[in-house]
């Protein structure tokens, strides 16, 4: 098919109409006409075929003509013509069934897509670990000790604290560098205790922090990582907490700081008193 209309492409294209040849061929049919007319009888026939004939030659050149232009046009057509569109045919997905014949199962989630993100409020810091109120609460040591060897501590609930939510902040002090720091906050059940969030001065990346609850207990514990070293000066450690509404008493709550330095194993604890 594409070589048919190539070659009536080329047709259509060389077509040069013989313009000479066809008025020849004109004044050949007058003359013929012209002879017939003479040889006829005279009178009004004769006038009247001679009359007519020159229609009839001129009608069949402009038929001629006009069959050639029609010829032409029509091998342009078909020359012209386009292509039809390539058909496609539908592809069948890949198949995700097993061996078997039956789908493959879906994989598995992995870990850490079960591992729940941290509490709202809490800081970037490690997720709190789930509360646990059976487990026995930490003993309170007895009386206060805020200061050993290179440490001092205090305990103090923030300012800031409302009658529907608290912040107790524990401060202390260093006089040489530590290479072990465990930090706690005991905040007893008063009536609607509730983790709100925790931060620290020191670096976040440097401790792992839990806050459960243990025997009625909310606990929030810093454990400084291995091979990280707490540098001397003044650290604070906060924890946050909403409760009933109305003054919440912190007569209960108290703090324990256990360390390590070169030489020793300071330990020192206490209460909390709000400042206003």
């Amino acid at each position: 098919m594409d070589e048919l209309r190539r070659q009536l492409r080329d047709a259509a294209e060389a077509h040069r109409p013989d313009r000479e040849r066809m008025l020849a061929r004109v004044e050949q049919g007058m003359a013929r006409d012209g002879a017939a007319a003479r040889g006829a009888r005279p009178g009004r026939h004769r006038v009247r075929r001679g009359i007519s004939a020159w229609p009839r030659v001129a009608l069949a050149a402009v038929a001629a003509a006009g069959a050639l232009a029609v010829g032409g046009l029509a091998v342009a057509a078909i020359a012209q013509r386009p292509d039809p569109a390539p058909t496609t045919v539908p592809v069948a997905p890949p198949s995700t069934a097993g061996p078997s014949g039956s789908p493959s199962a879906l994989p598995e989630p992995t870990s850490a897509s079960r591992t729940p993100s941290a509490a709202p409020g809490h800081s970037s810091g490690s997720p709190s670990a789930a509360p646990s109120p059976d487990r026995p609460p930490a003993a309170r040591p007895p009386g206060s000790r805020t200061e050993n060897g290179p440490l001092w501590a205090d305990g103090s609930v923030d300012p800031h604290s409302t009658d529907f939510w608290a912040q107790s902040n524990v401060t202390f002090k260093t006089r040489e560098p530590l290479t072990a720091l465990t930090v706690e906050l005991h905040v007893p059940q008063t009536g609607g205790v509730r983790d709100t969030g925790h931060w620290q001065t020191l670096p976040e990346a440097d401790f792992t922090v839990t806050v459960r609850e243990e025997g009625g207990v909310l606990v929030y514990r810093w454990v400084l990582r291995p091979g990280r070293t707490v540098p001397t000066g003044q650290h604070v450690f906060a924890g946050q907490y909403g409760h009933d509404a109305g003054y919440r008493n912190a007569v209960g709550d108290w703090y324990r700081i256990d360390a390590a330095t070169a030489s020793a194993h300071p330990s020192v604890w206490g209460d909390f008193a709000r400042t206003d």
